[in-house]
């Protein structure tokens, strides 16, 4: 096993505090706009930067060995890496931000019961009214869990996040055009898609449950119904349930809930993966909006992020 956790990501916005508020608001723990939850006090650390993009992605394996193996993979592509202690540091040839990956011992999230409900010819919940009905305020999210990264230099990028650092392939459309990839055993912990320039598609948020992921949409669009990109919904590809909205940053977010789990790798390749999926098979999703809107794929400011990378000297 080589890399095996996410644990944070750093974002790179103009107003950190206005993005750190929010996420209070939201029911993330906000210390020094370093965003976290009950069960992980690290998720998102905000750093201030002339445009939106990701500036860091932490992740973490089991043993020190595991870093050595890193780095000579990683020098095997071209890619420099340095190892001090217990961390690995070394910068993404693509989007240029950072990668640190550290060794860290196993972690796990609580379980939470799962809420009670009547279906046909059940009743597990008699005489009472839906546990929703009654929270005062939406179920927090849980933890951060996946990103998802748009670039021209798909195989690159897939190149370095594969067989540099380690990723395993869940499932892949079009033979690698779309590559969802795992270090833990969600589905994705990173999808790589093509885009005008490299950029930041979205973050997602773990929760409970589907009501979870209404309670707390709904909650984000009573301050500004513009903040509603699309859901909520089931994906094919991870199984999720979805509902898609926008930070007051700009960067697109995603509520998420029952992931596929991936706890025998050579079972999935064998019975479930495929990397010749159609855009036409898995669509947006199983149900509820088929197909994305315009900004799912092209924000309103990416081509902004794109002059800014220019200017920068960044492809």
């Amino acid at each position: 096993m080589s890399i095996d956790a996410l644990l944070d990501v750093t974002l790179a916005v103009p107003d950190p505090e206005t993005l750190a508020r929010f996420w209070q608001r939201h029911g993330l723990c906000c210390v020094d706009d370093v965003l976290g939850t009950v069960d992980r006090p690290v998720q998102m650390r905000l750093v201030e930067g002339p445009y939106r993009h990701l500036a860091a992605l932490h992740l973490g394996c089991t043993f020190e060995a595991d870093l050595a193996e890193i780095a000579a993979r990683l020098d095997a592509l071209g890619v420099p890496a340095t190892i001090a202690g217990t961390t690995l540091t070394c910068a993404d040839p693509v989007f240029d931000h950072e990668v640190v990956v550290d060794v860290v011992p196993a972690r796990s999230v609580p379980f939470v019961p799962t809420r009670a409900s009547n279906g046909p010819g059940r009743l597990d919940r008699p005489d009472i009214r839906a546990e929703v009905m009654t929270e005062v305020e939406p179920r927090p999210p849980r933890r951060l869990g996946h990103v998802v990264l748009g670039t021209p230099h798909v195989s690159e990028a897939c190149a370095f996040y594969l067989d540099g650092l380690g990723f395993r392939v869940s499932d892949r459309i079009l033979d690698g055009v779309l590559t969802f990839a795992r270090v833990e055993a969600d589905h994705h912990n990173l999808l790589i898609q093509p885009a005008p320039t490299s950029y930041l598609n979205h973050y997602a948020l773990e929760v409970d449950d589907f009501d979870a992921i209404g309670a707390a949409a709904t909650a984000v669009l009573r301050e500004g119904p513009g903040a509603h990109v699309v859901g909520p919904g089931r994906h094919a590809l991870g199984s999720n349930l979805f509902w898609y909205l926008s930070d007051p940053a700009g960067n697109m977010f995603e509520f998420f809930a029952d992931m596929d789990q991936i706890t025998d790798d050579v079972a999935w390749d064998e019975k479930q993966r495929r990397d010749d999926w159609t855009p036409d098979e898995v669509g947006l999703a199983v149900w509820g909006p088929l197909e994305p809107p315009e900004v799912f794929f092209e924000p309103p400011d990416l081509a902004a992020i794109g002059a800014a990378r220019e200017a920068a000297g960044r492809r």
